[in-house]
């Protein structure tokens, strides 16, 4: 096996197996990882029109429009009309919403205790260094800038 087929494989089993371990944990609060994404970006960076949100995910590429209309019709998002302008539409956070985001910074808060362990400082700053380039102007690593500068 080349090595950049490791590499590549090591990838996709990591991201795979760290989605089942979240995906499980996100279960207990009748979540899926897509809708947790969705519920931290409203939190940390909302309101937000869909095109915002869509801006700022990883999970989903496009319009999350599907992804939003699930968790509207869980009372977990709210979409607001502007008065002056009925198309455009901004997304917040309910009450239930601001809850779950609580519980969903709990799950991630032990997954990235867990990783931190596994890897150790030097390690995470080794993996960062590492995975950046892999991702630097694609739609995925523009979406995690953003995140980044937004705070």
């Amino acid at each position: 096996m080349r090595p950049e087929e490791e590499l590549r494989f090591l990838i996709l089993a990591t991201q795979r197996e760290g989605s089942r371990a979240l995906g499980a944990q996100l279960a207990t609060i009748d979540l899926t990882p897509s809708q947790a994404e969705v519920v931290r970006c409203l939190a940390d960076h909302g309101p937000l029109s869909l095109k915002a949100l869509g801006e700022l995910l990883v999970c989903e590429s496009g319009s999350p429009s599907r992804l939003v209309d699930a968790l509207v019709k869980r009372a977990i998002v709210v979409r607001r009309e502007d008065a002056a302008d009925r198309r455009q539409v901004t997304l917040e956070l309910t009450g239930n919403g601001r809850t779950l985001d609580g519980a969903v910074r709990q799950i991630e808060d032990q997954m990235y205790e867990v990783i931190g362990k596994q890897l150790g400082v030097a390690g995470m700053a080794s993996a960062l260094a590492l995975l950046r380039p892999l991702v630097t102007g694609s739609i995925s690593g523009k979406a995690i800038e953003r995140r980044k500068q937004r705070g």
